[in-house]
Formats: C-alpha cells, sequence, structure tokens
C-alpha cells in the first residue's frame, strides 16, 4: 500500500512599495512587497495569507525587523 501526500505552497506577489530606512549593508533603498501565500493538501486550500517581506532594492538581501 503506498500513501502519497500532496501538500505544496503557491505564491504571488500583490505589490511594492516604497519603505522608510536603508539597506544595514549596502546602504541602498528599502522596498516592501505584499505577497499572497495559499497552502494546499491534495488540491484542497487549507489556508491564505497574507504577508509583506522586505528587500533591499540594490543588493536584493530579504531584510528582516527586529523590534
Amino acid at each position: 500500500m503506498c500513501l502519497v501526500l500532496l501538500c505544496s505552497k503557491e505564491e504571488r506577489e500583490l505589490g511594492r512599495q516604497q519603505a522608510p530606512g536603508e539597506c544595514p549593508h549596502c546602504g541602498g533603498k528599502v522596498e516592501a512587497m505584499d505577497f499572497e501565500s495559499k497552502w494546499r493538501f491534495c488540491f484542497l486550500p487549507i489556508c491564505y495569507k497574507i504577508h509583506r517581506k522586505y528587500f533591499c532594492s540594490l543588493c536584493s538581501m530579504r531584510l528582516e525587523l527586529n523590534y
């Protein structure tokens, strides 16, 4: 008997905008990007989430907020 679990994560960019501050590594401008992610299990949607990620526009490094 074989059991196969199919889980997938689909991520789509919704938009970009300028964020305040500068990159601590190269001093470039910071962009805020909104993403929509969908988790699916056997083609059935389980979770739907919108979140924001921050990136440097010069070195493309992902930045995280520590507060």
